[in-house]
């Protein structure tokens, strides 16, 4: 039987989740399985000098989100360009599956062909495509100025190289198979399909306006996090600004820092929730994708929030790690 990228990729999400689950366990017995977790996990002021080895410096973030950039801003103007000549919400539709489910191992293998008994709602998942890659270039964009003006990372800021490496494994798997056998496809099949016509900046935006309530929903989630993560983004970096004067740590306050010790990391989440809704909620490998979100940032968020106990004696009893009320 042939296993396909999706099966894979969901695979890949599972393995990733399972053994942040089994680490998070209250047993005495997986405090080896935990320590080795948290050593990859940790990162900036709770990894000790000591674990150093196979570290490299925490702004190499700045790598992963300039690929994030490039690579989602030329598969939206791709998957835009395509939508927009062979998708039209008013006109004949074409057969056309997400793009953008391929990011986090979609539904479907993309297929460019015309067919006139197509239904309406797969030109809509067109659009659907168009909608969610937009709003994820709008993530790694805010990410990589963050990165690069607002952070202020200090030399002594690492992380370990397995997640470095990670992150930009999985991108290069994408790239390869999308650059590789999709966009190409479209580039060398579908331009001598698409009808030349003039551009319609109305014709070229009207489309997503007509999404569904669902899709909106989700936006107006993923804003909400988005805001609050960018707020957040900066107090830390005030506070970066503000130890490379006096050498000290300072304990955070405002915006959601009032209720949780890493509310970052509790925008990430609502941002992937919105993406979530965002997408309609159907799509198995997505709902991984989220699992593996909450499942990683709950398990450093609850180390973070050990080591500002452990720092400062006055921090704040009430503030929870990273989910008000909960934990």
């Amino acid at each position: 039987m042939e296993i396909g990228l999706v099966e894979l990729l969901r695979a890949a999400w599972i393995a990733g989740i399972l053994p942040l689950l089994v680490a998070s366990l209250p047993f005495r017995r997986l405090s080896r399985l935990h320590e080795a977790m948290m050593g990859f996990a940790k990162r900036g002021k709770i990894m000790q000098s000591s674990s150093y080895k196979f570290t490299v410096p925490q702004r190499f973030f700045t790598h992963f989100y300039a690929l994030a950039v490039i690579w989602t801003g030329l598969l939206l103007a791709a998957t835009w360009l395509y939508a927009y000549e062979m998708a039209p919400i008013a006109s004949e539709p074409f057969l056309y599956s997400s793009i953008a489910g391929h990011l986090t191992g979609g539904l479907h293998h993309f297929t460019l062909h015309r067919s006139r008994s197509t239904p309406l709602k797969h030109r809509y998942m067109v659009w659907k495509s168009v909608f969610l890659l937009l709003l994820m270039e709008i993530q790694v964009l805010r990410r990589l100025y963050e990165n690069i003006y607002v952070f202020n990372y200090s030399p002594s800021a690492r992380m370990h190289i397995f997640a470095y490496l990670t992150g930009l494994f999985n991108f290069a798997v994408e790239v390869y198979e999308f650059s590789a056998n999709r966009v190409s496809e479209f580039i060398v099949r579908g331009k001598d399909q698409m009808a030349s016509s003039e551009f319609d900046l109305w014709e070229f935006v009207n489309p997503l306006i007509k999404l569904g309530w669902r899709h909106w929903i989700g936006a107006i989630i993923f804003l909400w996090g988005w805001i609050h993560q960018h707020q957040c983004h900066r107090i830390l970096g005030s506070l970066r600004e503000r130890r490379e004067e006096n050498h000290e740590y300072v304990i955070p306050h405002g915006n959601w820092f009032k209720l949780v010790s890493c509310p970052h990391y509790l925008a990430e989440i609502v941002i992937y929730a919105g993406l979530v809704v965002a997408s309609g909620g159907s799509d198995l490998t997505i709902w991984l994708l989220f699992g593996f979100v909450v499942a990683n940032l709950v398990f450093a968020a609850a180390e973070t929030h050990r080591w500002y106990h452990s720092k400062f004696d006055n921090y704040p009893r009430d503030r929870y790690a990273i989910i008000p009320l909960i934990y």
